[in-house]
């Protein structure tokens, strides 16, 4: 493939990008759902997972703690997820390239299936932007680990790369020589030397295939540095958040082989050191409430039914955050389309040998179904009570992300099947192979775009920078002592004017620069799931049952901020208030200040240091992995 069609194929994945975020491109910050950028954020006991709640955004909000004071918060999540959409669709076409040796028109379609299906839309409505990086490293980590298996980094004799063949012809040559000379001798009748010219000759061919050998070998090497790099570098990429990191672990360990199996293991889990150092450490340890797998279970889309949406990349738990299109018969026409594609392509990704990807598929869409039926819930429900950890487990709809190399391999395969299906009714049909591809990948574009319209333009409008008011900014200042922050209105969410109608994870955690306490209460679908956080929920009871600040400073409560413009209980919490001291308000903020607080640390200078030197073994993986790689380009 050219350079100048490769250019193309990458051009094609940013404007599929741009139409897809396009609101973005203006000033602002991200501020839907689960989505919260603001312009700086604090490394806080939170911020590295160390808090009361699971470490479900670890390292991700420490990463955006330490960047952050030097670039703009908001800009630093539209960057993240601008790059990882794009990478999730030029990883999908060059995965199509080396897997299916697919021209530029398949690989066009592989990148659209990558970008324009319901699991980015819903993911995007949910506000899972760095979700969206794990799911775009799939498609390059498949593509590193089997780069390990190939012969040129992974056999101890590499014939292509040079290496073999030196060493067989320098035996073969040796040999020769011997001959060559008996034959020599013969001829001139001076048995037992060997003229000047013929010995030049042979020891200069010698020399020459031992240095061939050298550079064989010097480049096989440096195509498994190269690979091994490329693989840790979509490990850390992937491991921006926990379900990353497993998605990741999944698509390696499954591909790479069972020699390499082992060495790619440690490196995975040395790229979740964040993480797993912060479920040790902190709450991730706890079990989580059962309630919450019947709440995030998958959902049925209309037509469709659990197994269908799942097969459709859609089902996520919450209703609300779909597009228009996926609430009509429409979804049932979209999802018949893109199984129809993947379909005509199966067959020849079997062939080609990438059956781990697409039983992979197959377990990605089956087991989530399962797990929404009444017996998968039940396991569900014991997992996550019983194993720590497994709470991750919960939404799991959002492993359906699995099933996305094995899907653009079979959509790019597919326009080689569908041609060579027509030729063979009608060979006059089409005259060249490259007319005929680009006929049928320009259909199948269509046929994956058109019926998702809405995830157009920030999926329709709907993800939008907002602008805080500048209170918030005020209350930073104001915030010149120890101790935790309370917040008021209870709850977890927020709807504020200025952020639409879709509530709003609170933003305040990550704009405060001491820790802000929140129960982790969740109201899903009718159900009320419990959080980690046992001392929040002492607070907010104190708050709404208007304890006095003595109270609340003995639980180390330091500030009280009231959030004024967003709805939520407050109850007798003005008796509180009464015995606090006001530090600033405005009319959409107010901070009052706690007298003399207990300080009521969740975290030792240990733990901090232990978590801090995780986090920077991540950032060092990742940074020094992708120059490796960069450094040294794959030779093929």
């Amino acid at each position: 493939m050219t350079g100048s069609a490769r250019l193309w194929v990458a051009a094609y994945c940013a404007l599929l990008t741009a139409v897809i975020v396009g609101p973005l491109a203006g000033s602002g910050y991200l501020l839907l759902r689960d989505a919260v950028s603001t312009p700086r954020s604090y490394l806080t006991d939170s911020a590295l997972g160390l808090g009361a709640a699971a470490p479900r955004a670890v390292p991700q909000d420490a990463l955006l703690a330490v960047l952050s004071p030097v670039v703009d918060g908001g800009i630093l999540v539209k960057t993240i997820l601008i790059v990882s959409l794009w990478s999730a669709g030029y990883g999908a076409a060059v995965l199509a390239r080396r897997f299916v040796n697919a021209s530029t028109g398949p690989q066009l379609v592989a990148a659209t299936l990558a970008l324009w299906n319901p699991f980015v839309a819903e993911r995007l409505l949910q506000g899972h932007w760095s979700l969206l990086a794990g799911y775009a490293a799939l498609p390059w980590v498949a593509l590193a680990a089997t780069r390990l298996r190939e012969p040129a980094v992974d056999s101890p004799v590499d014939v292509r790369s040079g290496r073999g063949h030196t060493e067989a012809s320098l035996a073969s040559g040796a040999g020769s020589g011997t001959d060559s000379t008996a034959e020599t001798d013969a001829g001139r009748g001076s048995p037992g030397s060997l003229s000047e010219v013929d010995s030049a000759r042979a020891s200069g061919s010698i020399v020459g295939r031992a240095w061939s050998g050298v550079q064989a070998r010097r480049s096989r090497a440096g195509a498994r540095v190269g690979a091994w790099a490329a693989l840790v570098a979509a490990f850390a990429a992937a491991g921006l958040t926990p379900t990353g990191s497993l998605l990741a672990a999944v698509i390696g360990l499954a591909t790479i082989g069972w020699r390499k199996m082992l060495p790619a293991a440690v490196l995975w889990v040395l790229t979740c050191a964040p993480w797993l150092t912060a479920t040790a450490l902190g709450a991730g340890a706890e079990p989580s409430d059962p309630e919450g797998v019947s709440a995030f279970a998958a959902r049925a889309e209309p037509w469709l039914g659990t197994l269908g949406s799942l097969a459709g990349l859609g089902g996520i738990w919450n209703a609300e955050a779909v597009p228009g299109s996926r609430t009509t018969p429409v979804a049932f026409v979209a999802t018949m389309l893109l199984l129809g594609i993947v379909a005509l392509g199966v067959r020849a990704v079997w062939a080609r040998g990438h059956r781990a990807l697409l039983v992979i598929a197959v377990v990605a869409v089956v087991v989530p179904a399962l797990g929404a039926t009444s017996g998968g819930i039940a396991v569900g429900e014991w997992l996550v009570a019983h194993v720590p950890g497994a709470g991750l487990l919960r939404d799991s709809q959002k492993y359906v992300a699995l099933a996305m190399p094995a899907y653009v391999l079979c959509a790019a395969a597919a326009c080689t099947t569908v041609l060579t299906f027509a030729r063979r009714f009608a060979p006059t049909i089409h005259d060249g192979v490259r007319t005929g591809t680009a006929a049928v990948a320009t259909l199948f574009i269509g046929l994956l775009i058109l019926p998702l319209p809405d995830l157009a333009w920030g999926v329709g409008g709907e993800m939008r920078p907002v602008h805080y008011p500048a209170g918030w900014e005020k209350v930073v200042e104001h915030i010149d002592a120890p101790g935790d922050v309370a917040v008021l209105p209870a709850g977890m969410f927020r709807r504020f004017p200025y952020s639409g109608t879709a509530p709003v994870l609170d933003p305040a955690p990550r704009i405060l620069p001491d820790d802000v306490l929140q129960t982790g209460e969740l109201r899903v679908r009718g159900y009320a799931v419990a959080g980690e956080g046992n001392r929040a929920r002492t607070v907010e009871t104190a708050l709404l049952e208007g304890a006095p600040a003595t109270d609340l400073a003995a639980l180390g409560v330091g500030w009280i901020l009231i959030e004024r413009t967003t709805p939520g209980p407050l109850g007798a919490s003005q008796s509180t208030l009464t015995t606090t001291q006001l530090a600033y308000e405005d009319p959409d903020l107010a901070l009052y200040r706690v007298p003399n607080p207990t300080p009521t640390d969740t975290a030792t200078t240990t733990q901090r240091r232990i978590s801090a030197t995780a986090h920077f073994l991540w950032a060092t993986l990742l940074l020094g992995a992708l120059l490796t790689a960069a450094l040294r380009p794959n030779p093929n």
